[in-house]
């Protein structure tokens, strides 16, 4: 029997049956995914049909940009969502709103710096870029009010990574759809202009992704005070925004290293997209277009890691260490099932959706079908990673996840993919995804059977003014309880 949230937008992870809890909060985590992706590929369409290939061209040196800095952010959401999901584990909401606004003054107060510094640096930026001569006034345009929206974006990022972490993926759901149907509707208005909207071009296509977080954030602020959700801060709680020493410790501390990953598969990316250009257009048209694909094969992956997390998180909080061996093993099997089935879909239909991209008589298709073939079932490894990590991670260890990426995508990937190529010619590129990912998932493996993961568990200094205030009831007379009168 399901168990009902012991606060209104709280799910109580810890009790109930845990394939069908897992299943329930990944599937809106997995909506959001795919209409955060949808969203970017209409904004796409709109300043390709709209502005042409070289405002596409600029949009794709600013996103570069702020992927790196969503990055961090992310990084430190997820040790914020951690220290939530095992705090609200503990049933101590207080702590779990003392590390939510910690991480809030310490991520909206770095990107107010950084949207003020990234408005007078663009230029540089973009040069160091090395961004085209024709694309270089209308990235910088794109890009400064990118920069303006980066503290609202921050917050919006916080606000739904740490309801996931109190247990709640339905909110972030309702309010990803608001964003991303007002981005859709402001993009043509503010590029073209439509009635009392001004046309600004692409500087509009940045201003109605501002608007749309802007609102969003609005409403979802409204929204979880209206429904007094855990992470609120109210009254005295406001104080917890000032970030403290401790916490501040604990989130960068765990926040940098998983940041880190998302730059390390990033490089990667880009030196795999540098090695597969050698091979001439075609090719690289139908790796294009397979990372398009495979783009939609492991959001079920991130989604059920993703759920793993925040259920490993408040049931190591509660202290039901037994529950946590049942949660990687029904995320692993979720995965292999879940992911399996989109990878198996991409493979039989692969040929028409490929055809949209690249028309039926490409000569780019029977390669981008070759590259499906041999790499995609490699997600059905990545996403068990992600549980295993996911799992791992929800008790803090950060560190050991960072190397095992690091030697699987460089010394193996990497290596595999220039070393191999003399023997196997292009096809060494592709083996090397599924070749890394092996390797991935039994360094994963091997740290989760045997690495130290469970020694201690992640967990929210105490409050300073409490304890100082305890201190200070201990050794002064006044704090000691006595006759009055």
């Amino acid at each position: 029997m399901a168990t009902q949230p012991t606060r209104p937008g709280q799910r109580d992870l810890t009790t109930g049956p845990i394939r069908r809890t897992l299943l329930l909060f990944a599937l809106p985590t997995l909506a959001s995914n795919i209409l955060q992706t949808l969203n970017g590929a209409i904004n796409s369409i709109w300043v390709g049909r709209f502005l042409g290939e070289g405002a596409l061209a600029a949009t794709s040196n600013a996103n570069i940009i702020m992927f790196l800095t969503f990055g961090a952010v992310f990084g430190f959401g997820m040790a914020a969502t951690i220290l939530i999901g095992q705090s609200v584990g503990r049933r101590d909401i207080e702590g779990a709103r003392r590390a939510f606004g910690s991480a809030v003054g310490l991520v909206v107060g770095g990107a107010m710096v950084i949207a003020v510094l990234g408005w007078i640096f663009a230029p540089d930026i973009l040069h160091l870029l090395a961004t085209p001569g024709d694309a270089m006034q209308l990235a910088l345009d794109y890009l400064r009010v990118i920069f303006l929206g980066l503290p609202a974006s921050m917050l919006l990022v916080l606000l739904t990574m740490g309801l996931r972490g109190s247990g709640d993926s339905m909110t972030p759901l309702w309010f990803m759809g608001l964003t991303a149907l007002l981005d859709t509707i402001f993009n043509p208005l503010l590029i073209i202009g439509v009635g009392p909207f001004p046309a600004l071009g692409i500087a509009g296509s940045a201003l109605a992704t501002l608007a749309a977080n802007l609102i969003s954030v609005i409403a979802l602020l409204f929204y979880i005070y209206r429904r007094d959700l855990p992470i609120r801060l109210r009254g005295p709680e406001l104080r917890f925004l000032l970030p403290e020493a401790a916490l501040v410790r604990t989130i960068v501390g765990k926040g940098l290293p998983m940041g880190a990953q998302m730059l390390v598969m990033s490089t990667a990316g880009l030196t795999m997209v540098g090695l597969v250009n050698r091979l001439g257009v075609d090719t690289a048209a139908a790796y294009g277009v397979t990372q398009q694909l495979w783009g939609f094969i492991q959001m079920p992956a991130l989604a059920i890691g993703a759920a793993v997390s925040a259920m490993a998180a408040q049931n190591i909080g509660a202290g039901r260490w037994d529950r946590v061996a049942s949660i990687t093993n029904a995320g692993l099997l979720t995965n292999f099932v879940l992911t399996g089935a989109m990878v198996v879909a991409v493979i039989l239909f692969d040929r028409p959706v490929m055809g949209l991209f690249l028309g039926d008589h490409s000569p780019a298709l029977p390669i981008g079908r070759h590259i499906q073939l041999i790499a995609s079932w490699n997600f059905v490894l990545f996403g068990m990673t992600m549980v295993l990590f996911s799992t791992v991670r929800a008790n803090g260890a950060v560190w050991a996840p960072l190397l095992s990426l690091i030697v699987a995508l460089y010394p193996v990937r990497i290596g595999f993919a220039v070393f191999a190529k003399p023997w196997l010619g292009a096809d060494a590129l592709w083996w090397s995804f599924p070749i890394g990912s092996s390797v991935t998932l039994a360094l994963a493996f091997l740290y989760y059977r045997y690495g130290g993961w469970k020694r201690g568990v992640l967990a929210v200094p105490p409050d300073p003014e409490e304890t100082g205030e305890a201190a200070h009831a201990t050794s002064e007379p006044a704090g000691r309880q006595h006759p009055t009168g």
